[in-house]
């Protein structure tokens, strides 16, 4: 049986407003890592709400690690919920605990033991890349630090389940890239992760499940899969862009994806901008990480990284082996003399072999010889006549 089944659910909120979900039909295996997309408004928080037991469903059934959620009497809704680990945007901390108290707190209230506490904190705390950061309180960790904490309440317990909702949406994308790995490292240990989010270059990189919801719909579920924000045009800034319509330029917007093909249109390298190339560096070390081919308790052996380290589209592999011959022929293209170096030829120099001289520069004159001949009016010992 599936670790999370939805039939036929469908979730009004008011009569005659269009449905927040509509008829969804969703199986997710144990140990499954799995993105729900869609753009805002899509369904993505109402369907994890349903499935967290803050909402009922209107129509359909929902069955959660074996649980009937339309039927589950209020009274074992709370059991029922230390089975489930929830990681919010905003992280939701205590702000007047610590660290350590943030995460026991977590087991506290579900009755751990005070030795349990204290020998599973630090073990989670590890496990996010905390220690020795237990004495600190909320508003003295970056925005990183917290939402590792909010994971560390959330899989304090070790649940069967954890949901994530935009764990990254407050977090730039170097951190980003920290999050998701530590939700992967997670999800190896067998615990199944559903998580929403909007980062379609996360997405394009892990390539795990994605689950794409459009109007309270399920329009795409695709494994090893993609998201492109801009499919549904979900507004009208979207659209006419998507339509080649011209809009004011806004840099802190702009994706990966189109600076990447901005670059690659001009012939200029896109690692020319510093945040750029950390986001780069960034997600290639998080596709390393998730296609290594570990697959945890659970799940299948992920891609190679070269067929699916990916922005965006994609760069296939016949077009890299096309361009590499063009690459090595332009690099070793002779300078014409006179024009002056640029890029690696300007640093070739300073590479050169200790001791050698290189080519391109000319030999020195030779030293001179010293003279026998002894000046006017000395003898060759140097006494004056």
């Amino acid at each position: 049986m599936a670790m999370i089944s939805l039939k036929s659910v469908t979730k009004i909120y008011q009569q005659g407003a269009r449905p927040a979900l509509d008829s969804v039909n969703l199986d997710i295996e144990r140990g499954d890592f799995v993105f729900l997309v869609g753009s805002s408004g899509s369904g993505k928080t109402t369907l994890l709400s349903l499935l967290l037991r803050e909402e009922e469903a209107s129509d359909g059934e929902v069955h959660v690690a074996g649980n009937d959620l339309r039927r589950l009497p209020s009274r074992l809704v709370p059991r029922y919920r230390r089975t489930i680990g929830f990681v919010f945007q905003d992280y939701k901390l205590l702000p007047n605990k610590t660290v350590w108290q943030n995460v026991a707190f977590g087991l506290e209230v579900i009755g751990a033991k005070h030795s349990t506490v204290k020998s599973v904190v630090p073990q989670v705390l590890d496990t996010v890349g905390l220690t020795g950061k237990e004495n600190r309180y909320p508003h003295e960790l970056s925005g990183g630090e917290a939402q590792r904490v909010a994971i560390a309440r959330a899989y304090a317990n070790h649940p069967q389940i954890l949901l994530a909702d935009e764990p990254t949406g407050n977090l730039d994308p170097t951190t980003s890239v920290g999050i998701m790995e530590v939700l992967d490292a997670i999800n190896r240990t067998g615990t199944t992760i559903l998580m929403a989010t909007h980062n379609e270059e996360i997405v394009n990189s892990m390539r795990k499940r994605v689950v794409e919801l459009h109007e309270g719909k399920v329009v795409r579920d695709e494994k090893s899969g993609s998201y492109d924000s801009a499919r549904y045009y979900p507004d009208a800034e979207v659209e006419m862009q998507a339509r080649g319509g011209s809009m004011k330029d806004n840099e802190k917007s702009r994706s990966v994806r189109e600076t990447f093909a901005a670059a690659n249109r001009s012939g200029e390298s896109p690692r020319t901008s510093p945040a750029v190339q950390s986001q780069d560096e960034g997600l290639r070390r998080l596709a390393k990480t998730v296609h290594n081919g570990r697959t945890g308790r659970y799940g299948e052996t992920f891609s190679p990284v070269e067929d699916t380290l990916t922005w965006g589209k994609g760069i296939a592999a016949s077009d890299i082996a096309a361009t590499a011959p063009h690459a090595a022929a332009s690099h070793a293209a002779p300078r014409t003399e006179g024009q002056p170096a640029t890029g690696t030829d300007a640093a070739a120099p300073q590479k050169a072999t200790k001791g050698k001289r290189p080519s391109s520069l000319p030999a020195p004159p030779p030293a001179p010889k010293p003279s026998t001949k002894a000046p006017e009016g000395h003898d060759q010992k140097g006494e004056s006549r």
